[in-house]
């Protein structure tokens, strides 16, 4: 099984070059993700949490790497399908224990204003009010398993 520093590897290969909204290395994000977890697994599933969606990787690439389906089946459940509304996904993601995990964690990184450079938008203040609301749904769903 690949170890947290070859998740890490991959993770800054897949992000290299792509920037988030304040102009920061993307990777910055999926770091502070896996940093909010707790043990192996779940750091690894933080870290490569976006590669799916923001690379040509694909889930059978990080399983013919050797990632144990423990690993697949949350990163599908935090990945965003195509055609997926964001409450069908959030849906999706609270319904996988180590999924609403990371999911948490990435929605409470994306949630800090510190993370932002200059004045919030409308765009900005309606994006945290949806990463507030999927974090709260999310919680619900813990509240109850």
């Amino acid at each position: 099984m690949p170890t947290l520093e070859d998740a890490i590897a991959l993770a800054v290969q897949a992000h290299r070059g792509q920037v988030d909204r304040a102009g920061q290395p993307y990777i910055l994000h999926p770091l502070r993700v896996m940093l909010r977890l707790q043990g192996e697994i779940a750091q690894i599933v933080g870290v490569l949490h976006d590669v799916v969606e923001d690379s040509d990787l694909t889930l059978d690439d990080l399983r013919q790497m050797g990632y144990p389906e423990v690993v697949i089946r949350a990163l599908d459940a935090v990945t965003r399908r195509d055609g997926e509304s964001y409450e069908a996904f959030v849906e999706r993601s609270a319904a996988h224990p180590l999924g609403r995990q990371v999911k948490l964690a990435d929605l409470e990184d994306n949630m800090d204003i510190r993370r932002f450079s200059g004045d919030l938008g409308e765009k900005d203040l309606a994006r945290l009010n949806r990463y507030r609301r999927a974090w709260m749904r999310i919680m619900a769903e813990m509240a109850r398993s």
